[in-house]
């Protein structure tokens, strides 16, 4: 018997506000515990929340690139339950009248386009942060540390509409790279200030009734996504097979056992007894207001992908690669400004250096090869003034010393040689140092002529022009003048 999954993903952004949502503490990541906390985002007695503006201003953005409907008029409400890192034991959120709702991400996968409805996207503050000494089922002891208690946080909330791991991730990816885009969220994941809880289920395939749904949290990469989903698609499905049921339950994701387990029951919408928050007015949203925010709109990332194949002429896939992130997008175009060879530029930032920036966990944005730099390499290599192995050779020599490709290949000489007279004289040495592969060729084996290609390049420490020496070797096995003239 087989099952389908269905998948809905709760992301919860940080929003790139300098001060809390709530109150002025900074939001900024990375002081030390509780040292941005003031009595509002502590939840002191008698203190006033005072929205930020700014905060409304990038949700009304994000939803403008997500094509929601926006509310002229929202509410913010009280979420009702004890946590620990939670000072006030309830969450300033948005319940019955979010900010938007409606919207559509769409994105390649697999050769489809998939197509995703988001059901809403609210505001909130978030809440503090535990650290556990010990394992997450059975820490030691706890601590609490409340500078995050406060920042301004922005859920989308999908229709479940993913049916794989693998879209979900992609969806995660899509939506982080619009935030970051939009330059409302940085979408860093490691940091916490892109996140998401998933909701699972899994029904008979053909079926139309849901199953039973698991929340599975501390979801903080697109691998632990991936990996996330499908051990609890597999166990769902485990305990259907074996006659049991599925229990609607909250899990939490150990990256390190890589498995889910339970934490408590999942929580329906009665239980957080949501009402008013009444220390807060009513946001109002005027149509003004949103045609202004339009206008500040960026270029987002389908649009630019989509120039990308119509301006540069570049396969869908290379396009999609290069505008998965603003900086890269940026990095690649630079490129283009002074070695407009759109093709080839797009395979030496992807592989090349894409390559080596992910084996070292390194952004664009830390990249040590400025792109004129990388352009000016390419130019070199175009005009024939060194040889694709030197490129890559001195590719690397940059990335590691950050010096100018000019400077690597004049202090250690691997400007490519492409005087005839020297590459004849290669040609002959090598020629006369391998007689067996020269009989062979003559005798018809045309495997030998690679052979001693490799061999005239490896004498001359990959500095001749391939193309002369390949023109010149034939010219001496076959007894014709170099060009193929008779």
């Amino acid at each position: 018997m087989s099952y389908e999954a269905i998948i809905g993903l709760e992301v919860h952004a940080q929003l790139l506000t300098r001060s809390k949502v709530f109150c002025g503490c900074s939001a900024a990541f990375g002081a030390p515990p509780n040292s941005r906390t003031c009595p509002v985002c502590l939840g002191m007695p008698g203190v006033l929340p005072v929205l930020n503006r700014r905060v409304v201003e990038f949700a009304i953005k994000t939803s403008i690139a997500l094509q929601c409907e926006i509310a002229g008029g929202s509410r913010f409400a009280r979420k009702n339950y004890f946590y620990p890192d939670m000072p006030k034991n309830y969450q300033i959120s948005q319940y019955e009248l979010p900010l938007a709702r409606g919207g559509v991400v769409e994105f390649p996968v697999n050769g489809l386009t998939k197509r995703v409805r988001i059901h809403r996207l609210h505001l909130e503050e978030d809440v503090g942060k535990l650290l556990h000494a010990g394992t997450l089922q059975a820490a030691d002891y706890s601590l609490v540390d409340f500078n995050r208690s406060g920042v301004p946080l922005m859920e989308i909330v999908s229709e479940p509409d993913i049916r794989s791991p693998e879209e979900a991730a992609e969806y995660l990816r899509q939506i982080r790279a619009i935030l970051v885009y939009l330059e409302v969220c940085d979408g860093n994941m490691e940091e916490g200030s892109f996140r998401c809880d998933a909701n699972v289920s899994v029904r008979r395939a053909g079926t139309e009734e849901l199953g039973v749904k698991a929340e599975v949290k501390n979801l903080n990469s697109f691998k632990h996504v991936q990996k996330a989903l499908a051990y609890e698609i597999q166990r769902q499905v485990r305990v259907l097979q074996q006659g049991g049921r599925v229990v609607q339950e909250t899990r939490l994701w150990d990256a390190t056992q890589e498995q889910t387990f339970p934490i408590r029951s999942k929580e329906y919408a009665h239980d957080y007894r949501y009402f008013p928050e009444p220390d807060l007015a009513p946001v109002t949203i005027s149509q003004q207001w949103i045609d202004e925010i339009r206008l500040t709109l960026p270029e987002l990332p389908q649009e630019r992908r989509a120039r990308f194949v119509r301006q540069y002429g570049i396969p869908d896939y290379d396009a999609a690669v290069l505008t998965a992130s603003k900086p890269l997008a940026a990095y690649y175009e630079e490129v283009l400004k002074a070695f407009p060879e759109p093709k080839t530029a797009s395979n030496w930032v992807m592989v090349e250096l894409i390559g080596l920036l992910n084996r070292d966990g390194r952004e664009i944005t830390d990249s040590p090869i400025p792109a004129a730099e990388l352009a000016a390499l390419l130019t070199m290599l175009n005009r024939g003034s060194i040889s694709g192995k030197i490129a890559k050779m001195v590719f690397e020599k940059m990335y590691q010393t950050g010096k100018p490709a000019a400077v690597i290949v004049q202090e250690e000489g691997l400007t490519q040689i492409s005087d005839q007279n020297e590459l004849l004289r290669i040609v002959d040495e090598v020629l006369a140092q391998h007689p067996g592969p020269v009989a062979d060729y003559r005798k018809g084996k045309v495997q030998s002529f690679t052979f001693l290609v490799g061999a005239a390049m490896k004498a001359s420490r990959g500095k001749a022009n391939p193309k002369a020496v390949n023109e010149l070797l034939r010219a001496r096995l076959e007894g014709t003048p170099p060009g193929g003239g008779g």
